[in-house]
């Protein structure tokens, strides 16, 4: 009991010896194998079919025979006569109260033993679906494989929280803290949203905003969406290095990309604006892609007449980080710009279609 007991506090949790113990109380070597094989135990998950296939029975009665495997085992989990049941479920129970009462299998493994494998996780959902304590939820098109405290949660309950958090999102538009996020989606216990919203494949969260996955900001896809999340959380403009630092340093998942590969996607992708010498921002910002001639043009355009050259430069630097000389050289030494009296300047509209 004690060499138990040392296992339990760990953060290393002994997760196959426990299972092989589990697995010690089914008699017939053919159903130890049938439940191994099917909740991937020892190695990846297979179907009733490969299953069926490997023990010379059909699809049906190898569905049938796990059915019974689970439900003797569950039997004997309420007498008490499965093996380190009641420590596995008390020590989940205490990382799943950290969290909200709900959590991925994936982050419950990691808690439970930080060198935690996929298997280890399988070998997790497995001892939670013998316990009366937990509810596992079967991994689908909209939901992660996760465990939660039965005394909390039932799945219908899970379900229609994360169609509450999901409408909530939608309405607020944009990426949001947790905390507003459950006020809308009127769920009292902030954690608990986080809970509910990390098992939904349908939300995403990154830098502490959630939001729905398929938006950038929470869940960016490729170079072009980390470099549009850099900006926007900076909200200012960047040169091509300062953003390829930053996403080296960022949380995203997949950061190690080149220099040179930011500047190709900020080249390509109309969301940015070259605003001065490898400097970009975004075109959401008011910002239009131009030369420096063109943003000149704009601003006399705009006016409908004669600017002083001082006037031009602080108008054309509102939208361009250029130095003053750079402006001051396209004044004068463009044709489509005609000076009408000392450092004073218009359009002149004969040369600019020539010019165009």
């Amino acid at each position: 009991m004690a060499s138990t007991k040392s296992k339990i506090d760990s953060e290393n949790l002994d997760i196959k010896t426990f299972v092989n113990d589990v697995l010690g109380t089914i008699d017939q070597e053919r159903e130890k194998e049938i439940i191994s094989r099917r909740f991937g135990l020892f190695d990846r998950k297979e179907t009733l079919e490969q299953i069926g296939e490997l023990l010379g029975i059909t699809r049906e009665r190898v569905r049938q025979l796990e059915k019974s495997i689970i439900a003797k085992l569950r039997s004997k989990a309420e007498q008490a006569k499965i093996p380190h049941l009641n420590e596995f479920e008390d020590l989940v129970l205490e990382k799943l109260s950290r969290v909200g009462e709900l959590s991925r299998v994936t982050s419950l493994s990691l808690a439970l033993n930080k060198d935690a494998t996929k298997i280890d996780q399988s070998r997790v959902a497995f001892l939670a679906e013998l316990s009366q304590k937990l509810i596992v939820l079967e991994e689908s098109d909209f939901i992660y494989l996760s465990v939660g405290n039965s005394a909390i949660f039932d799945e219908k309950s899970i379900k229609e929280s994360i169609s509450k958090v999901i409408k909530a999102v939608t309405k607020l538009g944009e990426p949001t803290d947790i905390e507003k996020l459950s006020q809308e989606a009127k769920i009292a216990d902030s954690k608990r949203s986080e809970a509910i919203s990390s098992i939904s494949k349908q939300l995403a969260s990154l830098n502490g905003k959630w939001g729905l996955v398929k938006w950038p900001m929470v869940n960016p896809k490729n170079i072009r969406d980390k470099i549009y999340v850099i900006l926007k959380e900076n909200n200012k403009h960047m040169h091509f290095n300062e953003i390829a630092d930053a996403i080296q340093k960022s949380d995203f998942k997949r950061k190690n990309v080149t220099t040179q590969a930011i500047h190709n996607e900020l080249i390509k992708d109309k969301r940015f604006v070259l605003i001065g010498r490898g400097i970009y921002a975004l075109k959401e910002w008011g910002y239009k892609k131009g030369t420096v001639s063109d943003i000149i043009s704009e601003v006399l355009r705009k006016e409908g007449k004669a600017l002083h050259r001082d006037e031009i430069v602080k108008k054309v630097l509102e939208s361009r980080y250029v130095k003053e000389t750079t402006i001051l050289l396209n004044l004068q030494g463009k044709d489509q710009f005609k000076r009408v009296a000392k450092a004073t300047y218009e359009l002149d509209e004969s040369n600019l279609a020539v010019a165009e």
